[in-house]
Order: C-alpha cells, then structure tokens, then sequence
C-alpha cells in the first residue's frame, strides 16, 4: 500500500519497473484515484493556477501552453482563470484558488501592489509573478525587459525619420504598459524631441479598441506619425481605422505592435512587432513554480527576457542593426 502511495502522490520515489507494474495494474482494474480523498490526506492537490489578464488576448494563450506543458510533464493540472484585468475579478479568483487548496499559484497581476497576492504569499503558497518584475525576496518572477522594448520601438520610428509620434495604451495601471512609453519617452529624448511631440491614447486592449485609437489619432495628428501600441491587438485596430480613412502605412502612420502575435504577419500591411518569448515566459515560470513546491533548497529567481524587434511592412526600412525585415 505504501509503495502504491507513493506512486500516486510521490513517483520520484519509485523505482521504474515497478511504477510500470502499478500503472499496467490500475489499467487492468480501471482504477482512477479519488482526488478529493487525496487531497484531504495531503493537505494539497496537484492542481496549480495560472490567472491572466485578458484570455480574449492570443498572447496569453501562448504563454499557457508554456505553463501546461510544463506542469503536464511534472504531473500537475492547470487550473485557468481570466482576471479580465478587473481588481475584482482578480480577487474573486484568489479566493477561489484558496477554496481549492493548489499547490502553488501563477499570475499576471491586475495592479502593481496587490494586498490579496501578498495574504496568499504569507499563507505560504508558493507563487510567481507572470508577466510581471518583482523582488527575489518577495518571490519568483518572469518578465520581459518593457523599458527595453519601448526603447527599441523609439528608436526603429527615429531611425525611419519619424519626429511625431503616439502611443496607445491600455488603463495606466497596466505596468508593462507604463514601462514601455517610458522607453519610448527615453528614445525621443535620446533624439533631442519633446514630449509635447507625443500624444498619448488609452483604450481597452483590443482591436476593437485599437480602431476607436486609430480614429482619434487621424483627428488629432497632422503629417507623418510613429505610432507605438502597448500590444498588436491595438496595433491591429490602428491600422485598420488608418486604412479604412484612406490614409497610408507606414508614409502616414508608421505602426509598431508589441507581441508578434502570429497574426501579426498576416494583417493588411504586415505589423512591425516588438516580440516576447510568449511561451518562454509561460514555460519558465512553471518550471521554477514547480522547483519552490518540491524543494526544500529552492531559491527565488526573477527572470528578465530581453524583447526584439521584429521588422516589417508597417514600418519604412531602415539600416540600424537589429531591424531585420520579415
């Protein structure tokens, strides 16, 4: 009995052969363990959750892929939730995933400082930061350098001649967000151009949203304009609403989105794109999810990936290292 536990609970712990021997007998006898009853006994189940911001967004679809293939080889479920990017909803979840007793938990934050995030942290629930920079000593975090990927979408429009430009955005308490017009703002610097030579629009994070942006930056902008989107959904909008006026991309608007999403290369004049490693990131939080529950040894990591750009039609070409066309 001790060794069937095991296998169910704890498989490192058996010896292959016979870890073949329990699984070709529960096949036999269509045994299928009581997860409740396990769980009662454990004190944890072998469910992880993953909360994400905008399951309508491609991009976190990705990313939990990365999650799930990761927890599928390690023997544990994922259990998904959409925060919708709601403070409530977000909330809601938490409690949930409480009631639930997982084994640890990943998320993308709705805010920057979440007082629900920190309970569960202190109650001892190992938990990492998805999308998000944080502190080692807080926990694990996994995140793409946003400062850097603003940088970068700057300074491809500088290059293309652009001395006019827009940034579309989703609701200002979106980090990521934040940090990607800081960088943008740091290559207008760079360039010698004020920011009264940049108009800023929030939207929900669509394309839907993207086209009710587009329509206001073609009212409110005159001559040639870089527009640099928080992500390719309103990078997508943008250029629709731009096309739909009759007006051309990249001689009117210049267009970089940032994800590179697949459909990215498959719009109308293919979106240059600032990419993330969207599976990377999914994958890798798991993987250090996974270590913190199994090791006693574990130690916090916070993992920063750079971005890239991703050149293309949207945007007019130009030399600067690292602006290869697609």
């Amino acid at each position: 009995m001790a060794t069937v536990s095991n296998f169910l609970n704890r498989p490192q712990l058996v010896a292959p052969n016979t870890g073949s021997r329990i699984d070709e007998a529960m096949r036999q006898l269509g045994y299928v363990p009581h997860g409740a009853a396990r769980q009662l006994a454990a004190g944890r189940s072998r469910l992880i959750s993953l909360v994400v911001l905008d399951l309508a967004n491609p991009f976190f679809l990705e990313v939990a892929r990365g999650v799930e293939d990761v927890a599928s080889r390690n023997g544990y479920v994922v259990t998904l939730f959409n925060s919708d990017d709601s403070p409530t909803r977000e909330q809601h979840a938490l409690q949930a995933i409480e009631e639930l007793r997982v084994s640890g938990l990943l998320i993308s934050p709705v805010g920057a400082h979440s007082t629900m995030i920190g309970r569960v942290r202190a109650d001892g629930l190992p938990t990492v930061l998805l999308d998000r920079g944080g502190s080692k000593s807080e926990g694990c975090s996994v995140a793409v350098d946003d400062h850097s990927g603003g940088v970068v979408a700057g300074e491809h429009l500088i290059a293309a001649g652009l001395r006019r430009f827009a940034f579309v955005g989703g609701s200002t308490h979106l980090q990521q967000h934040r940090a990607r017009l800081r960088g943008l703002k740091a290559a207008m610097r760079g360039a010698g151009i004020a920011d009264s030579d940049l108009i800023i629009v929030r939207e929900q994070m669509s394309v839907a949203g993207g086209l009710r942006a587009g329509e206001e930056l073609l009212a409110r902008s005159r001559g040639p304009i870089g527009v640099f989107c928080g992500n390719d959904l309103l990078a997508m909008g943008v250029e629709r609403a731009v096309l739909t006026a009759g007006r051309r991309v990249p001689d009117d608007f210049a267009i970089v989105g940032y994800d590179d999403l697949t459909l990215a290369s498959t719009t109308a004049v293919p979106l240059t794109s600032i990419a993330q490693p969207m599976y990377d990131l999914g994958s890798t939080a798991a993987r250090l999810l996974i270590d913190e529950i199994q090791s006693a040894g574990h130690q916090h990591e916070r993992v920063q990936f750079k971005p890239q750009l991703i050149a293309r039609d949207s945007t007019p070409a130009t030399d600067r290292p690292g602006a290869e066309r697609h």
